[in-house]
């Protein structure tokens, strides 16, 4: 088996063997540093323009989760996990555009040209287009798109660390925005409890490929 073999094998291994977790070791614990290594490799996840809009909220203190444990229906994950990480979407993302393209420039991996051209057109579009393709919620679409993409990636980089995790919306949103005091500008995406898990997710079934499938159309 070659190389390439091998890599594919390993992230099959992680994509089949990350589950939803509920029930985490209370006294395991990841530390900072971890934590940051784990959402530094998530970020390599796409994102419209580069703008990179997803922001994560670390949720380490025990006070603090047990005031998300009150408005999450009381689920146990909340109190258990190492940390809870809170992903959010900053609808004023857009405005790092210039700091991001500048420093692609610095590192050779975009022209100063395509730099000015690329931030001329998002400020444009970010704060003169109201509506897009006739959707008027596309920027809240936007930056719940790309933190979605950004949260499966760092349960997938959790797993391949041998830590365990759960996606989550289940809890009533605006009293957690409340209890951390979210400025509005971040949109919820959704919570992802991160630690070891202390008994086994339930076995869950895939529907086939040919199920979910269409080709040139849908009948």
């Amino acid at each position: 088996m070659g190389a390439n073999e091998n890599k594919y094998t390993e992230l099959s291994n992680i994509i089949r063997e990350r589950h939803s977790i509920r029930h985490y070791d209370p006294d395991f614990k990841i530390s900072d540093d971890e934590i940051k290594e784990i959402i530094k490799e998530a970020v390599y996840a796409p994102s419209g323009n580069n703008l990179q809009s997803w922001r994560f909220l670390i949720i380490t203190d025990q006070k603090l989760k047990e005031k998300i444990y009150a408005v999450s229906n009381e689920q146990q994950q909340v109190l258990e996990a190492s940390a809870l990480i809170i992903v959010l979407g900053d609808l004023k993302g857009y405005q790092r555009v210039d700091e991001i393209f500048t420093r692609s420039v610095e590192v050779g991996i975009v022209t100063e040209e395509y730099k000015n051209s690329k931030i001329a057109k998002v400020i444009d579009t970010f704060e003169k287009e109201n509506s897009r393709y006739g959707n008027p919620n596309w920027k809240r679409e936007l930056v719940i798109i790309d933190g979605s993409l950004a949260a499966m990636q760092l349960m997938l980089v959790a797993k391949s660390r041998g830590y365990d995790t759960v996606p989550m919306i289940g809890y009533n949103m605006e009293g957690m925005r409340k209890v951390l005091n979210i400025p509005d500008r971040y949109v919820n995406v959704l919570m992802i409890p991160i630690g070891k898990a202390i008994s086994p997710a339930h076995p869950t079934l895939r529907l086939d490929v040919d199920e979910i499938t269409f080709w040139n159309g849908i009948d």
